[in-house]
């Protein structure tokens, strides 16, 4: 075995776990045959859904912090559930969005260099991310404190207005959270630590029930008392993901703040933004889908069937979500091990399974067409215009399942600012104008702008699939050494041929 601690062909006790391996370790055969491929196909499988579950419920836990607050303040008030679900959505929605996006960039990094044995580099690069992402906090409590006037100048009532503006001034601790949180997440997602952030993520919601109906219904405190139980909730994540990293867990990932945290942050920055750029656009993508339907003729019925389909696309939308982290680590890490022939196989696997898994999903739906509108609404105009929207959920469902695996591949190898570009070329200037051309210039409601907007998300994840059919692995494996080496600092081993 190599004895070079700086070589991408070291291998540590960290990083031969759970099925993953790096270096000393061959990359994985060419497949011969049918049954080949469908072995291979088995051992990908269980290493995808072993990242996979516990980011799936992981995901469903902390996106629950939220829907748990929201159902309480619904027996508060009625102005007291509009105010959080306002601040919750566009304020807290548009930062976490972007706190997500900027954390991404550890995706990358950090899985590649786990997957090259220079686990030691992991530490420093979470350090960088820490800092790129509590000045982007600094940024971003302008729309905190300035909400009441950001509300009131897109159209929102003035008395709701000033209560989200007081409950955005009540959140600021919890975007200092995500600041803290997402690297630390990322950081433990590389060395496939997951199961760990599931625990943390299982204690806070259960707590999180029981301290918000004893603050907001039992002692009667409302939305102040929400406030201080979702921030709390937030920062007991924080809290617990860092003691478990500095307790020793981690081995030579955690050594220790470090001034080299410090160093080299323009270079972190741009592609921390052009992460955060790649993931907005996608999340604001369908935002703007319900923003649009509340300017046709009959929008509020518009708005609440769109609602109801956004709300289950966004619960399946958490399964996407552990494909896409656990797929990110699958190539990011066989990248970085110099094993291209697993990465892509890995993204062969991650394809057809999300695709299977949309499709049972779509399936599920249609079986279920004339019965679930009504889980939702008692109004039966809203119900018939669900139930017409519902092929297009389906449709919606099997392709928002392969899209965002697709993107996880695409943070995984290192991609995020060649697909910004692709995102706005085929959601702005491809999807939403069809999408008004279709909903308002032919009339067709709703209905068309769905259609628009939805082909714009199939043009987008037809190009993704013909850029990993078409990508050189052998080269994305050679560019991985190249960026852990500039981003940890280390020089070329002497004599060492790399090919571009």
């Amino acid at each position: 075995m190599d004895s070079n601690p700086n070589s991408p062909l070291l291998t540590s006790n960290d990083a031969v776990k759970n099925g993953h391996f790096t270096g000393d370790v061959k990359d994985s055969p060419p497949i011969t045959g049918v049954n080949d491929f469908f072995v291979q196909f088995g051992i990908e499988s269980k290493k995808l859904w072993y990242l996979a579950g516990p980011a799936i419920f992981t995901v469903f836990c902390q996106y629950s912090l939220g829907a748990v607050t929201q159902t309480f303040a619904g027996h508060v008030g009625t102005l007291d559930l509009a105010a959080f679900s306002i601040e919750n959505s566009v304020i807290g929605g548009f930062s976490y969005g972007i706190m997500v996006g900027m954390g991404s960039a550890l995706e990358t990094l950090c899985g590649q260099a786990y997957g090259a044995g220079q686990v030691d580099m992991l530490g420093i690069y979470m350090q960088r991310s820490w800092v790129i992402l509590f000045i982007t906090s600094l940024i971003l409590i302008s729309a905190y404190i300035f909400a009441t006037p950001l509300l009131l100048f897109i159209g929102q009532t003035e008395e709701i207005s000033h209560a989200s503006g007081k409950m955005a001034l009540w959140m600021i601790p919890q975007l200092f959270a995500y600041a803290f949180n997402h690297p630390m997440a990322k950081f433990l997602q590389a060395q496939s630590k997951i199961m760990v952030m599931a625990y943390i993520s299982t204690v806070t919601l259960v707590l999180h029930v029981f301290f918000s109906w004893l603050f907001m219904l039992k002692l009667g405190w409302g939305l102040w008392g929400g406030a201080i139980v979702l921030n709390a909730s937030w920062w007991f994540i924080v809290i617990a993901q860092f003691v478990y990293i500095v307790s020793g867990t981690c081995g030579r990932a955690w050594s220790g703040f470090s001034c080299d945290a410090f160093t080299n942050l323009w270079g972190f920055v741009k592609l921390s933004f052009a992460s955060a750029i790649m993931l907005c656009l996608e999340t604001w993508y369908f935002m703007a889908l319900v923003l649009f339907a509340g300017y046709l003729k009959n929008a509020e019925i518009a708005v609440d069937a769109l609602s109801i389909c956004t709300n289950i696309l966004g619960a399946a939308i958490m399964l996407a979500l552990g494909f896409n982290a656990a797929v990110s680590v699958r190539v990011s890490n066989e990248l970085g091990a110099s094993h291209p022939r697993t990465a892509k196989f890995s993204v062969v696997v991650v394809t057809i399974s999300s695709f299977f898994v949309g499709v049972l999903l779509a399936i599920i739906l249609v079986i279920f067409r004339h019965e679930y509108p009504s889980l939702f609404s008692n109004n039966l105009e809203v119900q018939q215009v669900v139930y017409a929207l519902t092929p297009l959920l389906a449709t919606c469902l099997i392709i928002n399942n392969i899209q965002p695996a697709l993107s996880g591949v695409a943070i995984g190898a290192g991609w995020q600012a060649a697909i910004a570009y692709i995102n706005i070329a085929c959601y702005y200037i491809f999807g939403v104008p069809l999408g008004l051309a279709l909903g308002f210039a032919a009339n067709w409601g709703v209905k068309g702008i769905w259609i628009g907007m939805l082909t714009g998300t199939i043009v987008q994840t037809l190009i993704l699939i013909w850029i990993c059919y078409r990508t050189n692995w052998d080269k994305e494996a050679s560019l991985a050494v190249k960026r852990i080496r500039q981003w940890s600092g280390k020089k070329e081993v002497a004599g060492e041929q790399q090919k571009y």
